[in-house]
């Protein structure tokens, strides 16, 4: 029964789901057994009933599941009464020591840095992992972190996934991201439908000089003249590092093109492809 519920609660595009699955597994505690023993004729043995669902739920956590409903199945270990995942990139944090964490673990060390009491400032994702180790799974599962942080120093994101993951954070209206470092030399977002809301925000990263990105290409995402004045106002704030802008296939008009323009007259503008 346990597995069947989980496996709904996973493949549910609602969510409808979330809190009864905790409230039934809550249920199985042996301590709630014998406050329902006169209504549940027969209880089992409710340890290894309990024990095979944690497992089980430990099981679907290492896969690659999105992170709402992750962050349910440690709210269902929770209900279950057991926090080692948890407990163990506790220690991991306060040892802060740099070592390789598995699927599970990072999973853990998204739910308590976005379960946390405190506001997240700050996200260093080269703290947890060394650059050269990145991929992009790692990257899919840490944007909810991105997204609810106001800085986030970042390698890469080069791969499809995470191009995505971060298009979604860059259209997201409760994103608290307001400063992104990037250490990648090129950030390709073609075919994302960022209209000109997503490169504002954008933009605004951009204006960072800790954003370090030199080829933006931004082809095919629905840029108008207003996403090009905010593309304008990004270079004239940080104008020493983008060298090639790519914005074809868009529906800039004459304004957004006088904007962009005007910049290049800047000596300091670095852009050479336009």
């Amino acid at each position: 029964v346990h597995r069947s519920a989980v496996d709904q609660v996973l493949y549910s595009q609602t969510g409808h789901l979330d809190l009864f699955l905790r409230f039934l597994l809550g249920l199985s505690l042996e301590s709630i057994q014998k406050l329902l023993h006169s209504l549940v004729t027969q209880t089992g043995s409710s340890s290894q009933n309990k024990e095979e669902t944690v497992q089980y739920i430990k099981k679907k956590i290492s896969r690659n599941i999105n992170t709402e409903k992750s962050i349910n199945l440690f709210h269902c270990l929770n209900e279950l009464g057991d926090d080692s995942l948890v407990e163990e990139i506790q220690q991991y944090l306060k040892s802060g020591a740099q070592s390789e964490l598995s699927p599970s673990q990072w999973s853990a060390l998204v739910f308590v840095l976005l379960t946390s009491a405190q506001d997240l400032e700050e996200f260093d994702l080269n703290k947890y992992i060394t650059p050269e180790k990145i991929r992009d799974e790692i990257l899919v599962r840490v944007m909810p972190v991105i997204a609810a942080s106001r800085k986030a120093i970042c390698s890469k994101i080069t791969k499809r996934r995470s191009v995505k993951a971060l298009t979604s954070v860059l259209n997201s209206k409760t994103s608290s991201l307001r400063e992104l470092h990037l250490t990648v030399n090129t950030l390709k977002l073609t075919w994302n439908k960022l209209e000109d809301s997503g490169v504002k925000r954008l933009s605004a990263l951009l204006e960072n000089p800790g954003c370090k990105v030199k080829d933006l290409w931004l082809c095919d995402c629905g840029v108008s003249d207003e996403g090009c004045a905010a593309l304008a106002s990004a270079l004239r704030s940080n104008p020493s590092h983008l060298r090639d802008l790519n914005l074809s296939r868009n529906k800039v008009g004459d304004s957004g093109v006088k904007c962009l323009s005007a910049v290049l007259e800047n000596p300091h503008c670095k852009l050479e492809i336009l």
